[in-house]
């Protein structure tokens, strides 16, 4: 029904649209969670607060929708894919870009998205639509010019920290259909985010009992690097001219100290310059520092977060900011670590405490579980989400949707809005003939041979074997 100009619902159409009982929908007015009113013994539910309510608390299904626009369009248009909970859209939308469509298949990152960007278009699972249907969804003409195009497809087909299985794997193959549906689209220039992983990841992975002398030497799909030599072949074939480099993001104003790969990809063939940082670690190039993680977090009123075991408490107690484990009296540090003391590699990620002074270390989905601990310099606890979003630098007021480990997943698979803009001024100054300023030497990560200039240096006679593959 209506009363005056808005939309109301009963009790019970709402507990049919959310898919729970009338008694929850009465305990959810009372306490304010929907905003209602009550006439007499009946409550009038405002629909957009049950909306709301459904699209935070994952009872409502956020559905694929289009936008309809005809006028001119006053900014630069972005389509957005694997958009996530949106700090790669947020960051271009800040550089001057009009985010028409997004496209996300996950529940939880869809609700996200319909409840803070309501008018673009919500697309879902990327291997249904063809450049035609993505047009049409983002309200543009056949013939309507697209200035940018970005998206992470997943990366853990190429992470480091799992089986590197490239194109085999199933994530590998959305990969693919990303950049077929970015060469059909032919944007004037997309860009593609990823680990540091995908630099050396190669086509064919062979497990590593299978190598040496007893095995047949790597085949040419085996060889590191060649992942990234298919796919920049394939750009090249399409004349599109690229440039690439893995990236901090604390030197373009995030707290942490996060890397990844920014391909930027131009239709004019004119390879593009690096991005431009605005600050270093310690001051060079006369640019501000990095940002720390109390300079970003300071003024939460209040946290929301997880809880350690008692029995990481304990261990805790004893670290000050900026510790791990290793700082333990000796005779504790076994104690603490159990079978992973006699493992090999650094284990920083155990028991650590954050710095005041310092960036972030890169966020990760959960941060309580035990070989990524992220807990607070001087409090016993992992971080909140609200630490989280300060650090990825979304807003106070950006919703989230689901649980709080939904809500933790999302900020930490997201792309820094910091790292998001500096993407989006380059580009934007590119459409517009703006001379991006160019800092020779600078350092934009802790690896050497990152960058398209520097990277044959390091994988150049796996990359010439590749490039026959298509």
């Amino acid at each position: 029904m209506s009363i005056g100009t808005h939309t109301q619902y009963t009790i019970k159409d709402a507990a049919r649209k959310l898919k729970v009982s009338e008694q929850r929908v009465r305990t959810l007015c009372r306490t304010g969670k929907i905003a209602s009113r009550k006439i007499g013994n009946m409550w009038f539910l405002d629909e957009n607060s049950v909306r709301s309510y459904g699209l935070r608390s994952g009872n409502l299904l956020a559905e694929n929708h289009q936008i309809y626009r005809i006028n001119s369009y006053p900014k630069p248009i972005a389509l957005s894919f694997f958009s996530g909970a949106m700090g790669l859209d947020l960051g271009i939308h800040k550089a001057g870009f009009d985010v028409r469509l997004t496209c996300e298949v996950d529940k939880f990152c869809r609700q996200t998205i319909s409840l803070n960007k309501p008018d673009a278009a919500l697309l879902g699972d990327i291997l249904q639509y063809n450049a035609q249907e993505v047009r049409s969804a983002a309200g543009l003409k056949k013939d309507d010019d697209i200035d940018l195009i970005v998206g992470g497809p997943p990366c853990q087909a190429f992470s480091t920290a799992g089986k590197r299985q490239g194109f085999n794997d199933s994530r590998g193959n959305i990969f693919l259909k990303y950049i077929d549906l970015c060469l059909e689209l032919n944007p004037k220039y997309f860009v593609i985010e990823n680990v540091r992983g995908l630099l050396s990841c190669p086509l064919l992975h062979r497990p590593h009992d299978q190598r040496g002398d007893k095995f047949p030497p790597l085949h040419k799909h085996e060889q590191k690097g060649s992942a990234l030599s298919f796919i920049l072949k394939k750009i090249e074939k399409s004349n599109y001219s690229f440039s690439f480099n893995l990236y901090n993001a604390a030197n373009f104003g995030t707290p942490q100290i996060r890397e990844r790969v920014i391909i930027i990809c131009s239709r004019d063939g004119k390879r593009p310059p690096f991005l431009v940082p605005t600050h270093s670690e310690n001051g060079e190039f006369n640019l501000p520092k990095w940002r720390s993680f109390q300079s970003c977090t300071m003024g939460i009123k209040k946290h929301h977060h997880l809880n350690f075991p008692e029995k990481r408490l304990k261990y805790y107690r004893l670290l000050e900011p900026g510790q791990n484990w290793k700082n333990l009296p000796l005779e504790l540090q076994q104690e603490a670590m159990g079978k992973s003391f006699y493992s090999g590699g650094g284990k920083t990620g155990f028991l650590r405490r954050l710095s005041w002074d310092r960036p972030s270390p890169t966020l990760v989905t959960h941060p309580a579980m035990p070989a990524t601990d992220l807990a607070h310099p001087t409090e016993n606890r992992p971080l909140s989400i609200e630490e989280y979003r300060r650090i990825q630098e979304f807003p106070d007021d950006w919703e989230l949707s689901g649980s709080l480990i939904q809500q933790y997943k999302q900020v930490g698979n997201a792309v820094p809005v910091g790292l998001g803009y500096a993407i989006g001024v380059l580009v934007f100054n590119l459409l517009h003939g703006i001379k991006n300023k160019s800092l020779d030497g600078f350092k934009y990560s802790r690896y050497k041979n990152t960058s398209d200039l520097d990277w044959n240096k390091e994988f150049n006679s796996q990359v010439q074997l590749a490039l026959n593959l298509v």
